[in-house]
């Protein structure tokens, strides 16, 4: 059941500015579902305002509206105290307003130059001037500290890249209002701090951003002022300074931030997944090595974490293990017998399932249901006499549902309908309908709510009390020392470190990650 939605809290603070674009009663209802009810919204000449609030409060909705992409059922949009209506997104861009979207909205087979430039571009009379646009990429890159070629293929550059491309196109528009949506969830450590300088240099040129992160303690660095959507509705708002994480956790789910993660079993059982000496090669450079002799074993009822910065090869070995990339050497081996010879769909039959990091492009099919995105990976358990069984389909997901708590109107909904958490969760549910000995989670919280984040670390918890063998990769270093009974640091392609959390600290595993560390 929703949570009851209760009456803003007042701001004491941060009230001043000019208000340059703001949302008045704005609802928004679909069907008979309200994704928004009566929400006012204030953006302020050179601030940064974070939109904070689970999968499926509204945030993307209004900011949809905002941009041009949604027209609201009731309710009005002020520019510069004026009502004003956006007909499209360049609509909206033409009156100042742009937006980042938090799916990557990129042409893979065009190059960076023709992606930022698409639909808008820059002519001499009638020549594209290919030149100016190429000089205008350049300078953009550099403002991000990205070298990245105008001539790239988007499809061959890193989800993290991809994202710089998307943020680059975004600043090459003349915007008096960014709306970023998710902006920083690819990007390495290093990234978000130039991202954040170029945010900042924004707001002293008056320009007014709107920042939506499920890192929260980037939303308290970044922002002047926060809001909590739950349930369709503002529920509180407050300046930055004189709120903490914990005052928007609590705000936002109605827990403590301590509630958060759960007791592990903490007693491991005999070794199920076993890495011995894995080497691999980049997919994309196999002259360069990205895992170098790396060994892991990880027990029944354990949850090992496995955190690294980008560029640390964790990506590289979880997909390795799962059979998508092949060993330059060393073994692996599930419950004592080797399957590093085994294609992928031979290792889920063995019994070893992996949650990508990229959940829309290796997790899912945006044209097939919930129910056939959860099915896919487990068509011999609803297979008879070679055609699917819809009633054991149907039994077997509704178990998974329930199980992974996605919320959906139906198993027959298509999956982009789902909010970014309930997808995610589709996707763990996927794994875990192939009952897995060993499961392996890539980056399992990447861009989804504090509150879907809980219930993933719930799932990999029961996981591990049941006998299975967990390993997970993060960027986020209390994930690795809340959610794990083990920490293994890796940097270069080579494992640096391994620590208990019990005795651990941030310090101790951001030391061991630093890519300047000797190995």
């Amino acid at each position: 059941m929703s949570a009851a939605v209760t009456a803003p809290e007042a701001t004491p603070a941060g009230e001043d500015g000019k208000v340059i674009l703001a949302a008045r009663a704005i609802t928004k209802v679909y069907g008979g579902t309200h994704a928004l009810r009566g929400v006012d919204f204030d953006v302020r000449e050179g601030q940064v305002a974070a939109l904070i609030g689970e999968n499926g409060a509204g945030k993307s909705t209004l900011m949809k509206i905002l941009a041009g992409v949604e027209t609201p059922t009731t309710g009005t949009i002020l520019l510069d105290g004026e009502p004003v209506t956006f007909a499209s997104p360049t609509d909206a861009v033409a009156h100042g307003v742009a937006i980042i979207h938090q799916e990557l909205s990129l042409c893979p087979n065009l190059s960076v130059q023709d992606n930022i430039f698409l639909a808008r571009e820059t002519t001499n009379g009638v020549i594209v001037d290919r030149r100016g646009e190429r000089a205008a990429v350049e300078a953009l890159m550099a403002r991000l500290e990205e070298p990245i070629s105008p001539d790239t293929l988007v499809g061959d550059l890193s989800l993290g890249q991809q994202q710089l491309v998307e943020i680059a196109r975004a600043l090459s528009e003349e915007t008096r209002v960014l709306i970023m949506d998710e902006p920083t969830s690819a990007l390495s450590a290093a990234e978000v701090e130039v991202l954040f300088r170029v945010v900042r240099e924004l707001t002293r040129d008056r320009v007014s951003v709107i920042f939506i992160s499920h890192h929260l303690e980037e939303c308290m660095q970044l922002a002047d002022h926060a809001v909590i959507l739950r349930d369709g509705a503002v529920v509180a708002s407050h300046a930055v300074a004189g709120i903490d994480i914990a005052w928007i956790v609590r705000n936002m789910i109605g827990r403590e931030q301590d509630e958060l993660y759960s007791d592990l079993p903490g007693v491991p059982g005999e070794a199920v997944l076993e890495i011995e000496g894995l080497s691999v090669a980049d997919p994309a450079n196999p002259n360069r090595i990205v895992v170098d002799n790396v060994s892991i074993t990880v027990h029944a009822g354990e949850v090992v974490g496995v955190y690294g910065l980008m560029g640390a090869g964790r990506t590289e070995m979880l997909e390795t293990i799962a059979g998508r990339n092949k060993a330059l050497g060393g073994q692996i081996r599930l419950g004592g017998r080797r399957i590093d010879g085994m294609s992928i769909g031979e290792r889920i039959q063995a019994g070893l399932a992996l949650a990508p990091e990229d959940r829309q492009r290796d997790g899912l099919i945006p044209t097939l249901s919930v129910a056939r995105n959860m099915s896919l990976s487990s068509l011999p358990r609803i297979t008879r006499h070679g055609l699917v069984s819809q009633r054991a389909e149907r039994g077997l997901v509704a178990e998974q549902v329930v199980n992974t708590r996605v919320k959906t109107e139906s198993q027959g909904a298509l999956i982009g309908s789902l909010s970014g958490g309930n997808q995610q969760k589709v996707v763990v549910g996927k794994a875990l309908m192939t009952q897995p000995k060993a499961l392996v989670l890539d980056e399992p919280t990447r861009g989804i709510d504090v509150g879907a984040k809980a219930d993933i670390f719930t799932l990999m918890a029961t996981q591990a009390r049941a006998g299975a063998a967990i390993l997970f990769a993060t960027s986020e270093v209390s994930e690795a020392l809340n959610a794990a009974d083990r920490v293994i640091v890796m940097a270069r392609g080579h494992i640096t470190g391994e620590f208990d959390p019990k005795n651990t600290t941030q310090e101790q595993i951001l030391a061991a990650s630093d890519v300047d560390q000797g190995v």
